[in-house]
């Protein structure tokens, strides 16, 4: 479990959890994307054998022109009115692994030695600078995700930055702003079905919630190495012409399995090492349909298998911060704590009214924040996936010690009763938009099947010379119009929105819910020059085609 006090966050700046990362004092050191090869602090230099960085400070990417690049004077200028505070330096490598999963272990790519990656924390107003080194064998890249920061840092390969080559280093820099709770991960192909992700927590600095304990709840879906399945072979068995994706075309009485006839071998081209990992059958009612297309073998909280929970103690009455955050690739996850109310306070970082539930429905890279106060006794925290088999466990102990833990497939009642979905969440009045009228009105379809595996938006696959055109000052209204059968996590690089609904404005968000065959309306200014992305957060999806780019015109 990554869990502080609340009088360590208090009186520690920065909390670095886990092997591999270094937390280093305050100073300057280079421009962003110019090399690793500092003394400015530790985590500031490059390891041995190490190449220079792989991106610039002046990366154009192909696209037509009259379009802010990722480190025009615009961005700069932006970058400028965040200030600039102390400077926090860390260091994360990017490298193939052995993973402990709780007693099951498995090869992987990680940041170090653990599952999730180091915690990432500093203060809004600090100057976070993070040096990724790359050992893998493969580009690699880090996102922040959620973050609003400078464009030529929001770590996407081909757009922002040229990728970071194996070997080399490359350091994020920006003014971390807004408190909140986010997530690091790698945007680079199917590397964040592995496990290159983090936690990243920016704390405010006039915190006011009033608690005694934290917990950091990172939830997973897990393939990557389990019978030598990897994502990129799961995609591969996702898309047409796979034995899988035939099997599921042809159905019973149409040369399936129910109609005595074999699927077709697939070609020596697709043939994969793993297992099929297609979902065939799935249903979620809270999502309206196709809860997902891939089986997962396992669910992790915080890494680890239910049969070897991660357990967080406190005391009996202890008033707990839980910062939950999705970093699953195809899975959204149903959450409650058994015998306890959540309160939830924030979503993706932001100040929501205080809101009671039962339990959360948490899409991918969403994050929420809730309060609650511990009982004395074992207690199930159960990440349920919605429309598949199995279920992430972790435990909240008050009790005495040497008592039967609560064991897998245990499902608290809370999982049945009252779920606040994000549209229903009110803003803090301190980050709620005003009720001004948008300047501008976008509309873009979501589109795409699970036969055909063509996502993409408009029935356009993605393409790095997309620009949807927006101006530096508009309000943006953005219709997003779910013309397909599967639900959809959007998210926006670089902003926060707010998600309409018949009350107006509401809840702050980055990544939010498309149902299947709705529309989701969100508002946001365009306050933050650069080239950002629009994608669904399903990585088969994403990596399908489903991205687009929003572009500021100079």
């Amino acid at each position: 479990m990554i869990n502080l006090s609340r009088r360590t966050v208090l009186r520690t700046p920065i909390a670095a959890a886990g092997a591999g990362l270094l937390a280093a004092c305050t100073g300057s050191g280079p421009r962003p994307g110019t090399g690793a090869g500092s003394a400015s602090g530790a985590g500031s230099g490059s390891g041995p054998g190490s190449r220079p960085t792989a991106g610039g400070e002046n990366f154009v990417p192909e696209g037509p022109r009259g379009f802010v690049n990722p480190s025009d004077p615009e961005v700069l200028a932006a970058e400028r009115l965040r200030g600039s505070g102390p400077v926090r330096s860390f260091r994360l490598t990017a490298s193939e692994t052995t993973l402990d999963l709780g007693g099951r272990s498995v090869r992987s790519w990680a940041y170090g030695e653990a599952l999730p990656g180091p915690l990432v924390r500093v203060t809004a107003g600090d100057v976070l600078d993070l040096t990724l080194a790359n050992r893998l064998p493969a580009a690699t890249s880090l996102h922040s995700h959620g973050v609003r920061l400078r464009c030529d840092m929001d770590g996407v390969p081909g757009l922002t930055q040229q990728g970071i080559r194996p070997g080399e280093d490359f350091r994020y820099r920006y003014t971390a702003t807004h408190p909140g709770t986010y997530l690091l991960h790698s945007h680079a192909g199917m590397q964040p079905d592995r496990g290159l992700y983090a936690p990243l927590v920016i704390d405010d600095p006039k915190e006011p919630l009033a608690y005694d304990e934290e917990w950091i709840v990172v939830l997973d879906d897990w393939l990557d190495g389990v019978e030598g399945s990897t994502p990129d072979e799961v995609l591969e068995q996702l898309r047409p012409g796979s034995a899988s994706m035939e099997h599921m075309a042809m159905g019973p009485g149409r040369g399936g399995p129910a109609s005595g006839n074999p699927s077709p071998a697939p070609s020596p081209s697709r043939r994969t090492a793993g297992p099929s990992r297609v979902q065939r059958e799935s249903h979620s009612r809270m999502l309206h349909g196709h809860g997902g297309s891939v089986v997962y073998p396992h669910y992790l909280v915080n890494g680890r298998v239910p049969e070897n929970p991660a357990v967080f103690r406190c005391r009996p009455g202890a008033r707990v911060r839980l910062r939950i955050i999705n970093a699953g690739a195809e899975t959204a996850f149903r959450v409650a704590l058994g015998g306890h109310e959540l309160t939830v306070t924030h979503t993706d970082g932001y100040p929501v009214r205080h809101t009671t539930t039962d339990a959360l429905l948490v899409g991918m890279a969403e994050r929420y924040d809730v309060l609650i106060t511990a009982g004395d006794g074992d207690f199930p925290l159960v990440a349920l996936p919605e429309g598949k088999e199995g279920g992430a466990l972790a435990v909240l102990r008050t009790g005495k010690v040497g008592r039967s833990l609560p064991t897998v497939g245990v499902r608290p009642d809370e999982l049945d009763g009252k779920t606040v979905p994000a549209r229903r969440l009110v803003p803090d009045d301190s980050v709620a938009l005003d009720d001004r009228e948008p300047d501008r009105e976008m509309r873009i379809r979501i589109t795409g099947g699970m036969e055909t595996y063509d996502w993409g938006f408009d029935h356009q696959p993605y393409s790095v010379r997309q620009r949807h055109p927006v101006s530096a000052g508009e309000r943006v209204r953005l219709s997003l119009i779910n013309a397909t059968d599967m639900w959809h996590p959007m998210h926006l690089h670089g902003h926060t929105f707010a998600v309409t609904g018949l009350d107006g404005a509401g809840a702050r968000k980055d990544t939010a819910l498309v149902l299947p065959h709705r529309k989701l309306v969100i508002d946001f200014d365009a306050d933050n020059p650069g080239l950002w992305m629009l994608h669904c957060h399903n990585q088969y999806h994403s990596e399908s085609g489903m991205m687009t780019v929003l572009g500021y015109r100079r």
